[in-house]
């Protein structure tokens, strides 16, 4: 099972994202639509493929070391208040149904390679597990953050970018905008958003009601 992202048709430039995380009651599996091309779009629930579950097996260390990307990738990422440390960034690309694949593992990143990279204009959309049926996600914590903490992006080059974060915001799971999570806080700055489930499992079903968006601003 998978978080996935559907690219659309042509003209209408489509992208669905579903993202997967456990809580108290169980498997998390949601879906989300955006029209890029239409500011005021909001998302909207639609069913999404599922894959198999990812792997809790945490990566060894000398394989989070050897990581390497491209120069101008995000390799890394890293948010010291919450205690992730080089934690290996993911590139998703597409499947053969046309959705974006999922981190294969709990404990690693995935970066939305059509969004920016590290340090460019616009922002960057890294979103993680929230946890398996084993384990805790990378993400199981990211509620925690607040204005003025950072995260820190290496690059395939070791270059880091700092970003501050300015802001968090809770949607709805079948109301998530889209246009806002794609979009730099701060128009003036490059950004980097940070997205996962939260909230409650609703009633009688195995979905989150809320997803949660820590917006932040390039610093250095």
């Amino acid at each position: 099972m998978t978080e996935t992202h559907k690219i659309a048709p042509k003209h209408m430039r489509v992208i669905a994202i579903g993202l997967i995380g456990l809580g108290i009651a169980g498997l998390v599996l949601g879906g989300f639509m955006l029209v890029r091309n239409k500011p005021s779009a909001v998302a909207r629930v639609k069913s999404v493929n599922v894959e198999p579950a990812p792997s809790s097996k945490k990566p060894s260390q000398s394989s989070v070391e050897s990581y390497t990307v491209p120069p101008t990738n995000p390799r890394y990422i890293n948010i010291p208040a919450i205690n992730i440390t080089n934690t290996p960034i993911i590139k998703l690309g597409l499947l053969k149904s046309g959705a974006i694949a999922a981190p294969a593992n709990i404990f690693e990143a995935g970066w939305y390679k059509d969004s920016s990279l590290p340090g460019q204009k616009g922002a960057m959309f890294i979103y993680g597990h929230v946890s398996s049926w084993t384990a805790k996600g990378l993400f199981y914590s990211l509620h925690r953050l607040k204005a003025g903490d950072t995260v820190k992006i290496v690059r395939g080059d070791n270059t880091t970018y700092t970003y501050k974060v300015i802001s968090s915001k809770t949607y709805p799971y079948d109301k998530v905008n889209m246009n806002e999570v794609l979009s730099p806080i701060d128009t003036s700055r490059p950004g980097l958003n940070l997205m996962t489930c939260t909230g409650q499992v609703i009633k009688g079903t195995s979905e989150f009601n809320q997803r949660l968006v820590i917006f932040t601003s390039l610093v250095s």
